[in-house]
C-alpha cells in the first residue's frame, strides 16, 4: 500500500461492468487512488454492437462508462465525463454512437486496447486504470427455462448479451464463447497486485459471472492475497428478476465452486427479510456478510456513491 500522510490507501480491482460497476468506481475513487477496473467486453447491443460489428474491435461501452465514473469532480472532470456519455442524435449513420465510443474505437485503429485505454484516461485525467477482461471479444451463451412460450418447462439456449439480459425467462446457466478466451496480462497482474478485489453490483449473468468464466482471470481471482469484496445488487431486476439475495450467492458458487470471499455487502433493504439465511451462504463461501444502507435516498435502485463509498472505507479499516 502507498502511504499518505498517516493513512494507508488500499490498492483496489474492481471487476464488473455497465451501470453496477460505474456505480462502484464512483464510491470507490472516493476511497482510494489506486483504482483498477477490469470490465466485462461482451456487450453486443447498440453503439457498442455496431462498432464491434463493423470495425471488429472490442464493444467500448462498458469501458466508456468506467472511464466516465473516473472523470474528476472538479469542472474539467464533470465536463469530460458529459462529454464521454452524450450520443449523437439525428437519423444518420452516428445516431445513437456514444461520443466516448468513437473515440476509444479511433485510438483503437492506432493503438492495442490496453494503449488506447490507457491514452484515453491520461486525456481525462481519470482516477483510475481501465482494462478490458478478456484481448478478445467475447459471446454470452444462457440456458433459459421459460424463453420459449411453446415449451415453457424445457430449457432453450440464447445467445449475446442484449438478449441474454433481456430475457423474460429463468436463466440457469451462462458461459462464454470462445469458451477459453485470453485475459489481458494486465488484468491479471492487477488481481494479484491488489489489497482488495470488489465483484458487483450489476447484473448476476451478464456483467458479474463472466470474470469467472475466463480461466486466467477466474483463477486469479480464486488464487490472489487480496481480500475479496462481493457487493450485491439493490433489487432482483432484468435476467435477476424474482431471485432472492441468498440465491444470488448459489447462482455465483455454481459458476465458481472455488470462489471464496471475505465480505458481502449488501443493502440493508435488499437482505432484511432473510438476513439470518444470507449470513449462513456468506459464511459457506468464507465470508462476513456485511449490512448497510447503501441506496440513494430518493428510493431509486441506484447505489449511492457516498454511502458505498463510507461501507468501503469501514470494510478496508480506514475509518
Amino acid at each position: 500500500m502507498r502511504v499518505e500522510g498517516m493513512l494507508e490507501l488500499p490498492r483496489v480491482t474492481a471487476l464488473g461492468g455497465g451501470h453496477g460497476l460505474h456505480a462502484n468506481l464512483s464510491a470507490l475513487r472516493r476511497v482510494t487512488d489506486q483504482l483498477t477496473a477490469v470490465v466485462t467486453v461482451a456487450d453486443d447491443g447498440g453503439s457498442s454492437g455496431r462498432l464491434r460489428d463493423e470495425l471488429d474491435c472490442l464493444p467500448p461501452g462498458d469501458l466508456r462508462m468506467a472511464l466516465a465514473a473516473l472523470c474528476g469532480d472538479d469542472n474539467t472532470g464533470r465536463t469530460w465525463a458529459k462529454v464521454l456519455q452524450s450520443r449523437f442524435g439525428g437519423e444518420g449513420p452516428l445516431a445513437g454512437h456514444a461520443i466516448g465510443n468513437l473515440l476509444i474505437a479511433g485510438l483503437w485503429q492506432q493503438l492495442d486496447p490496453v494503449a488506447g485505454l490507457d491514452m484515453v484516461g491520461r486525456l481525462l485525467r481519470a482516477r483510475g486504470r481501465v482494462l478490458p477482461m478478456s484481448s478478445v471479444p467475447l459471446v454470452i451463451e444462457a440456458d433459459v427455462i421459460g424463453d420459449d412460450p411453446d415449451r415453457p418447462d424445457d430449457p432453450v439456449t440464447i445467445t449475446g448479451q442484449a438478449t441474454v439480459a433481456t430475457t423474460s425467462g429463468e436463466v440457469v446457466a451462462v458461459r462464454l464463447m470462445p469458451d477459453s478466451p485470453p485475459s489481458t496480462p494486465e488484468s491479471i497482474a492487477a488481481i494479484m497486485e491488489a489489497d482488495w478485489v470488489t465483484l458487483g453490483p450489476g447484473s448476476w449473468f451478464t456483467s458479474v459471472i463472466p470474470h469467472l468464466l475466463v480461466p486466467d482471470l477466474a483463477h486469479a481471482i480464486i488464487t490472489t492475497e487480496a481480500h475479496r469484496c462481493l457487493v450485491l445488487n439493490l433489487e432482483p431486476a432484468g435476467e435477476t428478476q424474482g431471485v432472492s439475495p441468498a440465491q444470488h450467492l448459489e447462482i455465483l458458487a455454481e459458476h465458481a465452486p472455488q470462489l471464496r470471499l471475505d465480505v458481502v455487502l449488501a443493502d440493508s433493504g435488499f437482505v432484511a427479510s432473510e438476513r439470518r439465511h444470507m449470513e449462513a451462504y456468506a459464511t459457506a463461501l468464507g465470508a462476513e456478510l456485511v449490512v448497510q444502507d447503501l441506496a440513494m435516498r430518493d428510493g431509486s435502485p441506484r447505489h449511492d456513491p457516498l454511502r458505498l463509498a463510507s461501507a468501503y472505507a469501514e470494510v478496508m479499516g480506514l475509518n
